[in-house]
Parts: structure tokens; C-alpha cells; sequence
């Protein structure tokens, strides 16, 4: 399967919100998903997720406001919770969305190497009984 953009009504269930600003939201979604491609290409189905959390944040709060107070009721935000960007979790992500990162080994055992074990010999009959030189 290919990727496919959340909708402008997908941002606004996303947001919880019962209307949006149709054109507002296909731009950030379509900017969002620019950002996500920078960092995975092709997109994996499942990023639709990070895409509608990047596009949402610059929605929500597109000047970057981190402190406002109206009558009596004020709001602090963390710093950057504004504006369209890609946070650190974001990224990790859409990498490992894509199977990217994450443990991995190498085996560097030759294809041709032999699996039957070189010590301890069941076979003396070829020792002569001397040891190596410095271990008597």
C-alpha cells in the first residue's frame, strides 16, 4: 500500500474540533507531510499519525505562543510548541515506522565455515604427549 494524506476533516477529528479551516489545514497537512518525507521515503502507511500531530500542533498554535492571559483565565505552553516542525520523537517515529533504526547484530561467521567444534579433541591418538613449549 501507498501512503495516503489524512483529509482536512481527519485534522479536525484529530483536533476535536467540529469545524476547521478546510484550505488552512490541507497546506499544513501537505507541509507536514514535506517535513516527514525529508526524514522517510517513501512514508509507511502508518504515518498518518505523525503527520496529523505535526500539522495539529501548527493549527493550534501557529504564532508559537507560550504564555497568554485573557480576563482571568491564562495558559503557558512549553517553548516550540508552536509552528510547523518536526520534534525529535516525530522523527524516531516515521523511522521506525519505516523499519528504520532500532537493535540489529551481524554475524561474521563465514558461509563456509564449519560448525563442529575444533577443542577438546576426542581424538588423542595424534597427541604425542608433549606439551607446548612454556607449559610444563
Amino acid at each position: 500500500m501507498t501512503f495516503v494524506a489524512p483529509t482536512a476533516e481527519d485534522l479536525g477529528m484529530y483536533l476535536g474540533m467540529a469545524e476547521i479551516d478546510g484550505d488552512r489545514a490541507d497546506l499544513l497537512i501537505r507541509q507536514a507531510v514535506a517535513l516527514a518525507t525529508s526524514v522517510v521515503k517513501p512514508l509507511p502507511d502508518e504515518a498518518t499519525a505523525v503527520v496529523l500531530s505535526v500539522a495539529g500542533r501548527a493549527y493550534v498554535n501557529p504564532q508559537q505562543v507560550s504564555y497568554e492571559t485573557i480576563g482571568p483565565m491564562s495558559v503557558q505552553r512549553p517553548s516550540g510548541s508552536g509552528g510547523l516542525y518536526l520534534t525529535k520523537a516525530d522523527k524516531a517515529a516515521l523511522k521506525s515506522l519505516a523499519g528504520r533504526g532500532g537493535a540489529f547484530t551481524v554475524d561474521p561467521t563465514p558461509a563456509t565455515a564449519d560448525p563442529s567444534p575444533t577443542w577438546p579433541l576426542d581424538d588423542l591418538s595424534s597427541w604425542d604427549g608433549d606439551d607446548e613449549p612454556g607449559w610444563s
